[in-house]
């Protein structure tokens, strides 16, 4: 089971201050999902794979690597939408695939609204966005959806998450990486992360009251 390593950046720990912080408008909100969507895309495709390729440079011919996986973004709606923008920067041709979920908020479990995921052959990695890993409902909707579709590998990428959410995932699928930028204390009876930042979608796009 993959271990769960918060990540420990400078300009995270500023861009979380930014989330948190209740007074932060939506485009500066927006801005500060972007950045921490940029650092935690550059740890969790480290290691993807690449094979030789000779190219020519201005001055002569040489050796380098290109990248062989062919890579799939899955962003939860709505709130995921917010974290594909800076993923597609670092990986313009990956695929985005979308999967919607809402909450029930007497069973706080995921109702699927939308899905569309080509049939055929799957990508070879699949990369879930949610800003916020609260309950793990949508997160293991999401991932029971791209076990269907046939994906054999599964990385979550979240900006906070609650120790509940953690463990439904790591408990349904151990085989999946989680990488987020914090870890927060617990979950509320309403099943909101506390000390949180609220609701990242409404926060985002100008839609909370």
């Amino acid at each position: 089971m993959p271990d769960v390593q918060p990540l420990r950046h400078a300009l995270a720990a500023d861009a979380l201050r930014t989330l948190r912080d209740r007074h932060t408008p939506p485009a500066r909100f927006r801005e500060a999902v972007r950045r921490l969507t940029a650092l935690l895309v550059a740890e969790a495709t480290r290691d993807l794979p690449t094979s030789p390729v000779e190219i020519e440079t201005p001055l002569r011919k040489v050796m380098s690597r290109e990248l062989t996986a062919r890579i799939g973004i899955v962003p939860i709606l709505r709130a995921g939408l917010s974290m594909v923008d800076p993923f597609l920067e670092l990986l313009p041709h990956a695929e985005v695939w979308h999967l919607g979920f809402y909450r029930d908020e007497e069973t706080l479990e995921p109702v699927a609204y939308y899905q569309k995921l080509p049939a055929g052959r799957p990508v070879d990695a699949a990369y879930v966005l949610d800003p916020m890993l609260a309950t793990g409902g949508s997160a293991c909707a999401a991932l029971k959806d791209l076990q269907t579709w046939g994906v054999k590998e599964t990385v979550f990428l979240g900006l906070l998450a609650a120790p509940e959410g953690i463990a439904r995932v790591q408990a349904e699928f151990p085989d999946t990486r989680i990488l987020l930028c914090a870890v927060d204390e617990k979950l509320n009876d309403q099943g909101y992360i506390v000390p949180g930042l609220g609701d990242a979608g409404d926060r985002a796009f100008n839609a909370a009251t």
